[in-house]
């Protein structure tokens, strides 16, 4: 008995000694270079936040993989890939912004990439319903942090509550008529920033239609909005425009559903800050949702979508219009129409692209009041002036 009471111990003992484990010693928790790793939006933690009702968020980035009601080069399923992939440079240590003064991933706001919403490719109905629940899903949750949203001014919905804010990944541009939706159940009806080349306020009853379904389109979605009520009348603006129009019609429907418009040419004449100053005495106050199309850009910046217009704006004159729009109360982002299919082997639509989303997280970050996040950034100067 003793000799096995001896044996017994002598075997715990080993048992409780660390083994050495040749990675771990010697390289454990290095971090994966930009260009390896598990493809998630700037190497972010992935969840898949859709299976988790329970799980809450601050901001979350989400993929719509839906292409189904293009009318020209299909291709934005992709879309969510593509960004992510032009996102593989961004690092939660390398994502402070000299131009803003921030980095959006500096754990003051939770972000979470919560992959795609498994829209279904042949039902356009039933996918548009999907985004709607998804949406409503991941705007129902619990904040994170709840005190900071309230430092940067964020606004609460209906309900008195704070709800999460969401960077999404198109998808064609029709997700956006089920993302107003959800958001109009959260905070009523919102204002429009609409970086497009294409106004996409068309009246689908001026056209030839075989279907209710068919009215349904990336360019009559906002119609349907201002339809049903989502969008606040006369406080949206589009910006970036440049394509060609059936008749005097389309503009008037235009101003009908609550437009103002800067076409991509006015930048020239105008210059970045009278564009910014124009957006942002459009919006004013109200909580407003930003939606960016890749065909805002020139081909030459971004060839990579569906529907490319010749004289549009580089990157560099987006990113600072985006970048300029400090103060806004911003409730959703997205970017749409990313057709990666059609980039370049550099993927240079992509990058641009990838960048702009990392731009709206700034803005999440700066939230409504940049002068908190200036306050810190002086107070964490001199801390680290005085060690």
């Amino acid at each position: 008995m003793v000799k096995a009471a001896a044996a017994v111990i002598a075997t715990l003992a080993l048992s409780s000694v660390v083994k050495a484990d040749a990675w771990m010693d010697k390289y454990g928790g290095f971090p994966d270079p930009a260009f390896a790793g598990v493809a998630t939006f700037a190497h972010l933690e992935h969840q898949r936040c859709l299976d988790n009702p329970e799980l809450p968020l601050d901001l979350a980035i989400i993929g719509i993989p839906y292409d189904s009601a293009v009318t020209f080069r299909p291709g934005a399923r992709f879309g969510p890939y593509g960004l992510r992939s032009g996102s593989r440079r961004q690092a939660t240590a390398r994502g402070y912004s000299q131009t803003l003064g921030i980095n959006p991933y500096d754990g003051k706001l939770s972000v979470l990439d919560c992959g795609d919403v498994p829209v279904i490719p042949n039902d356009p109905a039933v996918a548009i319903d999907q985004v709607r629940a998804a949406y409503s899903s991941l705007l129902s949750r619990k904040v994170v942090s709840p005190q900071r949203m309230s430092d940067l001014g964020y606004a609460k919905g209906l309900d008195g509550e704070y709800h999460p804010r969401m960077v999404t990944l198109g998808g064609d541009h029709t997700i956006v008529l089920p993302i107003l939706q959800s958001l109009h159940e959260v905070y009523g009806p919102v204002s429009v920033i609409h970086f497009d080349a294409h106004i996409d306020t068309w009246n689908p009853n001026r056209y030839r239609t075989l279907s209710g379904q068919n009215k349904i389109g990336h360019g009559t979605f906002f119609w349907h909005a201002y339809e049903a009520g989502y969008i606040k009348p006369n406080s949206s603006i589009h910006a970036g425009i440049r394509t060609r129009f059936t008749g005097p019609t389309d503009l008037e429907d235009d101003v009908t559903a609550g437009f103002q418009l800067v076409h991509a040419f006015d930048i020239d004449d105008l210059g970045v800050p009278e564009v910014v100053r124009r957006i942002k005495q459009r919006i004013g106050d109200s909580p407003v949702v930003i939606s960016l199309d890749v065909d805002v850009m020139d081909p030459s910046t971004a060839p990579a979508t569906g529907t490319p217009e010749s004289g549009g704006w580089t990157s560099r004159e987006l990113r600072r219009i985006i970048q300029s729009l400090q103060g806004l109360n911003v409730v959703a982002f997205d970017i749409v129409e990313l057709s990666p299919a059609y980039d370049t082997n550099a993927e240079i639509s992509a990058i641009a692209a990838a960048d702009c989303a990392y731009d709206f997280l700034c803005l999440y970050a700066l939230g409504t009041d940049a002068r908190l996040v200036q306050a810190e950034e002086e107070s964490e100067t001199r801390r680290h002036s005085e060690l």
